[in-house]
């Protein structure tokens, strides 16, 4: 299992919307709303790298979503 963190930055007055939907991904496990350069922080648990990359892509893909970066857990 891979477990990542998507930092997510919303439209102006869409941060409800978005985190909203964000929760509806059966692959999120905690959404937070945040202070700073990003608006939104969704911790997700992936099987393996290809469901990541769709996964983020239908995040990145959801109206009010500005942009998104991907920090995938990196095992020491």
């Amino acid at each position: 299992m891979i477990s990542a963190c998507i930092l997510i930055r919303t439209e102006r007055g869409r941060f409800d919307e978005v985190v909203d939907r964000m929760k509806q991904f059966k692959e999120t496990k905690n959404v937070m709303a945040v202070l700073g350069r990003y608006d939104v922080v969704v911790d997700i648990e992936i099987p393996d790298y290809e469901t990541l990359g769709s996964t983020v892509m239908k995040m990145g893909k959801i109206g009010g979503v500005v942009f998104t970066e991907t920090l995938p857990e990196m095992k020491i």
